[in-house]
This record gives structure tokens, sequence and C-alpha cells, in this order.
């Protein structure tokens, strides 16, 4: 019995916990180039502000090799005048950065 009440506020109190990791997050808004009208396709933790405009999704660190979409975590590690803002893939590429392999998506 004991146990059942240790695993059930164990369970409640991670699902408290994820429950506040959702509210942080911040939607962003993917406009397309065709029409101006903007509609909500995803969320994630992207800061807006910090980012030049909203049509740059890769960044990467003057100092590094590697690339990365603007929400990946490693990507928030970078520090702000280090930043350097793609729009494409084959921009940073044709930069002299390579994807990095622990942001999901990139290859």
């Amino acid at each position: 019995m004991t146990a059942i009440i240790v695993l059930v506020a164990v369970i409640s109190f991670g699902l408290g916990r994820l429950s506040k990791i959702r509210e942080e997050k911040t939607p962003i808004t993917i406009e397309n180039a065709e029409t101006s009208e903007s509609k909500p396709l995803l969320t994630s933790n992207i800061d807006k502000t910090n980012s030049p405009a909203t049509s740059k999704i890769f960044v990467a660190s003057r100092n590094g090799k590697k690339y990365y979409y603007a929400w990946c975590e490693s990507a928030n590690v970078i520090k702000e005048q280090n930043r350097v803002w793609f729009s494409t893939q084959a921009e940073a590429e044709k930069a002299g950065y390579q994807p990095a392999a622990n942001c999901k998506g990139l290859k």
C-alpha cells in the first residue's frame, strides 16, 4: 500500500513539472513567402526578440564550425555577440559550417 502511495506521488510530481515546462514555451510564427498572412505552425522555446529576422532559422557561432536550428538547446548557449544567422542550410554550408549532430532534423 505504501508503495502505491509513493508511486502516485512521484507520478503527480512529474506531471506537474512537465506542465510547467510546457507553459514556458513560446509559440513562433512561420510565414509563407507567397502570402502575407501568418499562421502559427509549431511551438518552440525560441526567443523571437533575439533573432534578427523571422526568416533566419539557422544559427552558428563565429567561433565554431557547426550550425543549428535556432530552437536547439545548443544554439541557446551561443553568446548573442557571437551568433551568425542564416536563412537556409545551403547558406550556412556555403559559409563553411556543418550541421550539428545533436540538433535533431539537421543532416
